[in-house]
């Protein structure tokens, strides 16, 4: 049996300011390791906002400040802390100048795990300025099994199903905007139930380009219990999960081998 305390850092982000958010973020981090939390997780885009078609918004390289930050801050607390930003890889065609929607999961000792968002906006034309990716990802944190997915990925049930049998606990950062917070409530719990793994959904506050965001981050257990929530306002939700919980739902309930 593993445990682990997880702490969603609800925020708002300071548009294009990666400085201002590492500075207002680094306090909230350590007060929720303080509280004995293993893993932090912050929004998408934490450092910059969600402004991937504004002609003024940072990108970086991968491994560049967002992801330092992240480790520095892993480093300095011992504990995991993830987050997405804008990376522009190494591997891009020449001429493609397009981020990835990085999510960046970083360990205490410097472990870099990163999933690229494989699903782009498209209502919002994210595929004109991100490049999207193409691998799902699992990492071991702490004796759990956690699958990474961002934002617009929680529309898409098959990628969840395929990596339920591996997976312990499902982390979602997002910017999703407020005038659909009742599809993002009610798809954490649909992913939850229908998966019998906790999800971990943590959403900004605040405005950005427009958009209103009103965070409605939720801790999900494997039956669809709510955790920990919050409304919208900045605060720290937290909650002690368990990988015994994963193993008596799905022993229980056995749905998951009539998967056809």
């Amino acid at each position: 049996m593993a445990e682990l305390r997880i702490a969603g850092l609800q925020h708002d982000i300071v548009w294009n300011e990666r400085d201002a958010n590492f500075e207002r973020l680094a306090p909230k981090i350590a007060g929720a390791a303080a509280s004995g939390a293993g893993l932090v997780l912050l929004t998408e885009t934490f450092s910059t906002g969600f402004g991937f078609d504004d002609p003024d918004f940072i990108t970086e390289d991968e491994g560049g400040e967002s992801s330092q930050f992240l480790a520095a801050q892993a480093r300095e607390h011992g504990i995991w802390v993830g987050g997405s930003c804008p990376e522009v890889r190494a591997d891009n065609e020449p001429g493609d100048t397009r981020p990835s929607n990085s999510f960046v999961l970083v360990g205490p000792d410097g472990t870099q795990c990163r999933y690229r968002k494989v699903h782009p906006f498209s209502h919002a034309d994210e595929q004109k300025y991100v490049r999207a990716g193409d691998e799902l990802v699992t990492v071991d944190v702490a004796g759990f099994r956690v699958s990474m997915f961002v934002c617009y990925d929680l529309r898409f049930a098959d990628e969840f199903w395929q990596l339920a049998e591996r997976t312990d606990v499902y982390l979602v950062p997002a910017n999703w905007p407020a005038k659909r917070r009742e599809h993002w409530t009610a798809l954490l719990r649909a992913r939850a139930i229908e998966n019998q793994a906790y999800v971990v959904g943590v959403n900004r506050v605040g405005e950005g380009s427009g958009l209103a965001y009103s965070g409605d981050s939720r801790i999900v257990d494997p039956l669809g219990q709510v955790l920990a929530s919050a409304s919208h306002t900045e605060t720290v939700l937290m909650a002690d999960l368990s990988t015994d919980t994963v193993s008596a739902t799905r022993t229980h309930f056995q749905f998951l081998p009539d998967r056809r």
